[in-house]
């Protein structure tokens, strides 16, 4: 059955039944995020009354332990489909923000923290295979980057507010910020049930029944590459977060002050650019292996830029114009690359099977996060520009890995339009018309 109703102005695209919901849900739910994970030990240090050590301790354990939990979310998502296990996740989440004020003692606080992260962690799987359920062909990419653009907006939104609070009440009111997470994904899910979920008797069938599993993706060599050539993108995702504040401090000796600016410069322009430059490379007709492949090599090129500017160490003023000219550059490839990425990795994945090809996808991300802290710091301490380096040969290796990739990946998984609507909707007018005109004729031939 077809969710798609109306079209999207000047696009095209079909329009996602309750797609308003969907991504206000996000919306909602990223501003729920932001109140918390940019103090997150604080956080939960004020909230719960523990030492940090404690926290730090019961953060790092049950955030492995979420890892391990993706494959079975997987799997419940092809037996019960993605929107129910969407809601169960919210569902899950609000409560255990709810409960955090009151989890003041070391077992509450780690059975808490553990039911949270399970969910917290297999979220961005439920999430990608529900895009697949409810939208088809470039409406994916679109709503990719919809979600991305609103996730960085909604986040920003709700550090600021949770400053705000913080401002008004001080550290107490991190219980209050508690709650209003709690408030925001329980309000996110609600919206979220209002969106009309295709699966088909066929999808469900075969993967309910237990007869496919986790060896299909194994077999799947073409998407393990994707998966692998993810991988190494997803270093590059970790590099403004991990890398970028220690690479000024220790390398360039620049104030602490431009992290900030880089985060708000990237932030900003993910929020406000997005949509626009997706829409731009989605109406283009690009294949989104190419596409990806490009916002990959954004990704090496600041990152040579960055090679360049720690071999230079010009002036301060000169190395603030040009930290920001390379966070506007690696943005602009994050842009490209990740609706594109998204949308090839839902789109690559069998219907039936489609919850664990994505957790398997979605390792990649959780691995390269896991990994890059100790990799970039044990790499710094070589040389200030040897993580960048690294970075940049990774960057070109995932680019490479995406076009060889192409032709062994499904093509409707490749093209977010057909090549054929894309070559109509280029022609002129007359030869529209012309085609229009033709096509009953040609049919009866055929017959």
């Amino acid at each position: 059955m077809a969710v798609f109703m109306g079209k999207t102005a000047g696009s095209g695209e079909a329009k996602v039944a309750g797609e308003r919901s969907l991504l206000l849900g996000i919306g909602i739910s990223a501003v729920g995020i932001g109140m918390y994970i940019p103090f997150s030990l604080v956080f939960f240090h004020h909230v719960t009354g523990l030492s940090l050590t404690l926290v730090g301790l019961v953060m790092t354990v049950t955030g492995l332990a979420g890892l391990a939990f993706m494959p079975l979310a997987g799997s419940a998502v092809d037996r019960f489909g993605a929107k129910r296990v969407n809601l169960v996740l919210y569902g899950i989440r609000a409560l255990g923000f709810a409960l955090y004020p009151f989890a003041s003692s070391l077992p509450a606080f780690a059975a808490v923290a553990l039911v949270t992260a399970l969910a917290d962690r297999s979220f961005g799987v439920v999430q990608q295979s529900l895009i697949g359920e409810v939208a088809r062909g470039a409406a994916r990419d679109r709503l990719q980057a919809s979600t991305r653009a609103l996730q960085n907006a909604g986040m920003g939104a709700g550090a600021l507010l949770v400053s705000g609070v913080l401002a008004l009440w001080g550290t107490g009111g991190f219980a209050y910020t508690a709650w209003g997470n709690a408030l925001a994904f329980a309000l996110a899910g609600l919206l979220v049930s209002r969106v009309r979920a295709a699966r088909t008797a066929a999808a469900a069938g075969p993967a309910a029944s237990g007869s496919i599993g986790y060896r299909t993706v194994l077999r799947d060599r073409p998407f393990l590459g994707l998966t692998a050539a993810n991988f190494l993108t997803a270093l590059g995702y970790s590099a403004l977060s991990v890398l970028f504040p220690l690479y000024l401090s220790t390398w360039l000796k620049a104030p602490d002050s431009l992290t900030g600016a880089a985060f708000t410069v990237n932030t900003v322009l993910c929020a406000v650019a997005g949509v626009l430059i997706a829409g731009r490379v989605r109406r283009s007709g690009a294949r989104r292996t190419r596409s990806a492949a490009l916002g990959a090599l954004l990704f090496a090129a600041a990152f040579v830029g960055q090679i360049a500017l720690g071999t230079l160490r010009p002036g301060r003023t000169a190395t603030l114009v040009a930290l920001l000219a390379i966070v506007v550059v690696y943005t602009l490839g994050e842009l490209v690359h990740s609706p594109s990425g998204g949308a090839l990795s839902v789109s690559a994945a069998p219907e039936p099977v489609r919850g664990r090809y994505l957790a398997t996808y979605q390792l990649s991300y959780s691995l390269a996060g896991a990994l890059a802290p100790s990799l970039f710091t044990a790499l710094l301490a070589v040389d200030g520009r040897l993580p960048w380096a690294v970075l940049a040969v990774a960057a070109l290796g995932a680019a490479l890995a995406l076009l060889r990739l192409e032709r062994h990946l499904p093509a409707e998984a490749v093209h977010a339009v057909p090549p054929m609507a894309v070559r109509a909707a280029a022609a002129p007018p007359a030869a529209r018309t012309a085609a229009r005109t033709a096509a009953p004729a040609d049919v009866t031939a055929a017959a």
